[in-house]
């Protein structure tokens, strides 16, 4: 009876190898990423690889955003931050493999490498979190009695 149940846990720890991918067992589909400026307070858009908005706010937060875009794709994003007194800066924010995908080999989870990871997203990743470092717009000097003099007197 013992050793039925030892072969029943044992098979199914095995096809569970098979059946999900390494990626999708240790890592994540969806990542918290953390949005910042320098200085805080900038109004921030984020937008796909399709350039629909996923999602906006004001610095500093923390979003979730899915690091796949589809099987065998990973998901760009296009960042936007502003503030007013300071340019507009744009960023990207691109996944990365993902190093347990590649446990997939070791494993092998042949169905996870070729099915579960990439149409999970799992075989990618994002990076912690953003900075934008915005710069400010220079002010205009004000306009001075002298230099209306000068400039009518040149004319």
């Amino acid at each position: 009876m013992m050793c039925l149940k030892k072969l029943a846990i044992t098979a199914a720890l095995s096809a569970s190898v098979f059946v999900t991918g390494c990626a999708s067992i240790v890592s994540d589909s969806q990542y918290p990423v953390v949005m910042k400026s320098e200085p805080s307070g900038a109004e921030y858009q984020i937008r796909n690889r399709s350039g629909s908005l996923v999602h906006q706010g004001t610095t500093p937060s923390t979003v979730t955003l899915k690091s796949g875009a589809g099987y065998f794709k990973g998901e760009r994003y296009k960042l936007q931050f502003s503030k007013e007194g300071y340019e507009q800066q744009d960023q990207s924010l691109e996944s990365s493999m993902d190093g347990w995908y590649w446990g997939n080999l070791l494993f092998g989870g042949l169905i996870g490498m070729l099915a579960v990871d990439p149409a999970t997203g799992a075989m990618y990743k994002l990076p912690p979190g953003k900075t934008a470092n915005l710069v400010q717009i220079p002010m205009a000097a004000p306009a001075t009695p002298e230099a209306e003099v000068v400039s009518s007197v040149t004319e």
